[in-house]
């Protein structure tokens, strides 16, 4: 089980912009797209000291950052877009969860990306945050990714309708690029679990029932990130008609709503995966139970067979004058024969009731 670790230095000093995660080598970089349903402007390796001249506000604006170990970078956006502090921070403080937010009409919105990691069991997170306000939105990652390569090529290419919508449709197609990841996650998930679930049938090396824990451990974790995303969603798709989220349009909220779906969709495939490897898990305990079963009968059945004999020869171990058997001339071969006629007989009778 993942366990979030705070910083006691955060507590302390709440205002400290540091960033947490685990990408820090990975080098600041911004790019900026200003468009509308006529004109594209793309700007790569934007420097951010240049936002008040190149971003268009009666435009749609979108700043992409790729890694937050720039936190003076970090800041001079937040400083443009009149951001608090408090924000920034959790935009830093990767081992935070899934949060929506609006304040001083910024919406903040921070998610986990998860994805498997290649040739292995454990599963990869990334925080993703955006910040929306009027018609900019800006994203930031922790590291260089593909997930919205083609909502760059949508908005070069002027495919579909992104360049017609405002940012907060912008906002929604990133989130469903993320949760596809999900999806990612979970179709992974599954392989693996069918293919434990097949060697478990074939064999009872304890090595399974550990990779059953491991997998289990990674359903929970994909819970967890699903579940805040899911009540922040639903906070969106209920106050709809409340006028508390400014930043999205009334006309946009039922895209949420789809993602809202998603998301119960997600909750639901896990709860079924979960189920289905509780059932490995029970199969496995049910399988070293029946073999277990079937070698106290062998023992039981071999024991059985050999009580009587025992007997005998118990019988004629004893030190007493008056046997006469000890005096017979074939005696021996005499005992040996009958013991022989007892155990084929018991066997004979074991095996018409079907005992063994």
């Amino acid at each position: 089980m993942r366990k979030i670790k705070y910083k006691k230095g955060r507590k302390v000093q709440p205002t400290l912009l540091e960033y947490t995660g685990t990408h820090t080598h990975t080098k600041t970089e911004t790019q900026l797209f200003v468009y509308d349903n006529h004109e594209l402007t793309e700007c790569e390796d934007f420097e951010v000291d240049a936002l008040a001249s190149n971003v268009d506000w009666s435009r749609i604006n979108w700043l992409n950052v790729h890694g937050l170990n720039s936190v003076s970078t970090i800041q001079k956006i937040g400083a443009f877009l009149s951001v608090d502090n408090f924000m920034m921070a959790d935009i830093l403080n990767t081992t935070k969860r899934t949060k929506l937010d609006e304040y001083h009409e910024v919406l903040f919105f921070s998610i986990k990306s998860l994805l498997p990691v290649e040739h292995s069991d454990n599963i990869a997170a990334e925080q993703i945050s955006f910040l929306l306000k009027k018609n900019m939105l800006v994203s930031f990652q922790e590291k260089r990714s593909d997930f919205f390569t083609h909502l760059r090529e949508r908005l070069r290419t002027h495919s579909g309708i992104v360049r017609e919508k405002g940012a907060d449709y912008l906002l929604f197609l990133m989130l469903d690029a993320i949760m596809e990841n999900f999806y990612i996650t979970i179709e992974n998930e599954e392989d693996k679990v069918e293919e434990l679930i097949n060697q478990s049938k074939l064999n009872s090396n304890p090595k399974i029932l550990e990779q059953i824990e491991k997998h289990r451990d990674n359903y929970n974790f994909l819970k967890r990130s699903i579940i805040p995303l899911r009540d922040s969603l639903y906070a969106i798709k209920s106050i709809k008609d409340d006028n508390v989220f400014n930043s999205i349009e009334a006309q946009n909220f039922t895209f949420f709503e789809r993602l809202h779906q998603k998301s119960l969709e997600l909750l639901e495939q896990i709860d079924y995966d979960m189920t289905t490897l509780e059932s490995a898990s029970n199969y496995y305990f049910a399988l070293q139970s029946h073999k277990m079963n079937e070698v106290m009968k062998t023992l039981t059945v071999v024991s059985v067979f050999f009580m009587p004999l025992t007997f005998i020869v118990g019988v004629y171990g004893m030190n007493f004058d008056n046997m006469p058997e000890l005096h017979w001339q074939y005696g021996y071969f005499i005992i040996l024969a009958v013991m022989l006629v007892l155990l084929l007989g018991m066997i004979y009778y074991f095996k018409k009731k079907k005992w063994y």
